[in-house]
């Protein structure tokens, strides 16, 4: 019979995404003592996944790659991107210019005030060259198969009413000059050897932010600016890479509803983009029912203080992992890679948000942090191109999601969320075999 390897999590911290004794599988009609069966099957097959991960935002690539030491920075780089001495990140979400998570305010075409370029003639990617586009390079040298997926907080300033990268909206005359700003990004990282895999429009584009780089884009804006602008830019220029609408919180499905409605636009999407910080997970499912042939993506789900370390935010995150890709995810992506030990840099004046690893800016010192723990649970073991497959879960006790990798592996994850122990049967194949899981643990199996 076959043996399954174990990973485990526990809330002590004792055990943090540790390896435990193999486990013999059993005939599946051994009689065994267990409150819950949860059975996984192969032949019930949902949505195929690309990948699993973070964003290099411009001051988590700052940190990695200016206050490291080599060494410490290429071992870095292997515990984030080699899913054999790491957790084998295989999707990156890059912000298109700047994010709330830079030092400064920047787009790839900076003008002075009052002035305009509307042919692109000043567009430029230097600004990536310093250290987002080298760690970039060697993410994709560690792990071939990584996605890079863009995504803009905002374009240049000079599109925008605000005239400034804070606020605003995009002047309809800019939808043609926009399109084309995305074309040259695309084209720009190409000939870099980093090709994009999908775009978004826009960044949360129902929140207007104070301090940083966004603004609001309204469903019907972003169904034209797809239909009549961007979708023909790329079909004209041969760009390949998907493009997915919306980019936010589950508590406005209306918004990807209303650009998926539009047949035009449709036509050019690959599917919606969703965030964590407000609604529930189904939402995703409500969208992919009333699209079918429309993929959901999960693409930022950040940690923080709002959600206290480390038991807490432990349980978010498994959370997430889970309902997210048993709602038809085809990703889990994380926010910063690495942040200081301010939260930072940042433009934020009060930044509460947490990266994968922490890092000192004099002494260089890492932090290991709990998200990169979580995201390893799935990240580690499934693989792109996997399909999630069938199994039972008992929500808000023992919650669960398998895969099935492309080798034939099959992939188990499972949360215990109550404060007790749970001992559960898992029934697979005609083979089954026993697991106690500690209270508000979580542990992933793969044979």
């Amino acid at each position: 019979m076959k043996r399954v390897d174990v990973w485990e999590t526990t809330i002590d911290q004792q055990n943090l995404l540790a390896v435990q004794p193999q486990i013999q599988m059993l005939d599946a009609s051994v009689v065994v003592e267990a409150s819950i069966t949860i059975h996984v099957n192969a032949q019930e097959k949902y949505q195929i996944m690309d990948g699993f991960g973070a964003s290099f935002t411009d001051a988590s690539a700052y940190l990695v790659y200016n206050k490291l030491e080599q060494g410490a920075r290429e071992r870095l780089m292997q515990q984030l991107f080699n899913a054999e001495e790491g957790i084998g990140i295989s999707l990156l979400r890059q912000p298109m210019g700047a994010s709330d998570f830079a030092s400064v305010l920047y787009s790839y075409n900076d003008l002075p005030a009052g002035s305009q370029d509307m042919t692109l003639q000043h567009f430029s990617i230097e600004h990536d060259r310093a250290y987002i586009i080298p760690l970039l390079q060697e993410a994709l040298r560690i792990n071939p198969q990584l996605k890079i997926m863009a995504s803009p907080w905002s374009p240049p300033g000079w599109m925008k009413t605000s005239g400034q990268m804070i606020g605003g909206t995009l002047k309809t005359e800019c939808y043609d000059t926009y399109a084309a700003y995305f074309v040259q990004f695309i084209q720009a990282y190409e000939r870099e050897g980093i090709p994009i895999y999908a775009v978004t429009i826009q960044n949360e584009p129902g929140y207007e932010p104070k301090e940083y780089s966004g603004m609001i884009l309204k469903p019907e804006e972003e169904r034209d600016f797809i239909a009549h602008h961007l979708g023909p830019a790329f079909e004209r220029e041969g760009i390949s890479a998907l493009i997915l609408c919306y980019d936010h919180n589950w508590d406005v499905p209306e918004h990807p509803l209303t650009v998926l409605h539009d047949p035009v636009a449709r036509r050019y999407i690959a599917g919606s983009a969703w965030h964590c910080y407000g609604g529930a997970h189904e939402a995703m499912s409500m969208v992919r029912d009333a699209y079918p042939d429309k993929g959901i993506w999960f693409t930022e789900a950040s940690g923080g203080a709002w959600v206290p370390p480390f038991r807490e935010a432990f349980l978010d995150q498994m959370k997430h992992v889970i309902r997210s890709t048993r709602n038809w995810s085809k990703s889990v992506v994380w926010w910063n890679i690495a942040l200081d030990e301010h939260n930072g840099p940042t433009v934020l004046s009060n930044s509460t948000c947490r990266g994968l690893v922490g890092i000192h800016q004099q002494t260089g010192e890492i932090t290991v942090h709990l998200d990169y723990c979580t995201l390893g649970h799935i990240s580690k073991f499934v693989v792109p191109g996997a399909v999630r497959i069938g199994s039972d879960t008992v929500v808000d006790i023992v919650e669960t999601v398998a895969f099935r990798n492309p080798d034939g592996s099959t992939v188990l994850i499972v949360s215990n969320r109550t404060a007790e122990e749970q001992t559960f049967q898992i029934k697979v194949d005609g083979a089954s075999f026993i697991y106690s899981l500690s209270d508000e643990g979580a542990v992933t199996f793969k044979w």
